[in-house]
């Protein structure tokens, strides 16, 4: 489950850079509002729309709650990345909510060999 990991830094390693380098960088929020039409500002846009509406937060909680209804990698890996991004741009009440339903689903028993 190494790739579990790279999943999870990826996530937070782009949550960090959009966070302190698209949407907390001055020079670049004048130059968006001035009309500057770049991804750097197309991403910026984005970025706040999915805060406004909790989008990571909620996405999270819906990928970690169906994951501890019914476990799957690919629903933990989502579940990781949302949350990760979620804590990091600002969504921090129901990422967090999500991160420790994901170790809650960590803790159950593995299933009897068949």
């Amino acid at each position: 489950m190494n790739w579990l990991l790279i999943v999870g830094f990826l996530a937070l390693g782009e949550a960090l850079y959009l966070r302190y380098q698209v949407v907390e960088n001055s020079q670049l929020s004048f130059a968006c509002q001035g009309g500057l039409d770049t991804w750097t500002c197309w991403a910026r846009k984005l970025v706040i729309f999915l805060f406004m509406h909790s989008v990571l937060g909620w996405s999270a909680l819906a990928a970690a709650l169906l994951n501890l209804m019914r476990p799957s990698p690919v629903l933990l890996a989502f579940a990781l990345a949302a949350a990760g991004c979620g804590l990091v741009l600002h969504n921090a009440g129901l990422a967090g909510l999500s991160a420790a339903l994901l170790m809650l689903s960590l803790a159950r028993p593995a299933p009897a060999p068949e």
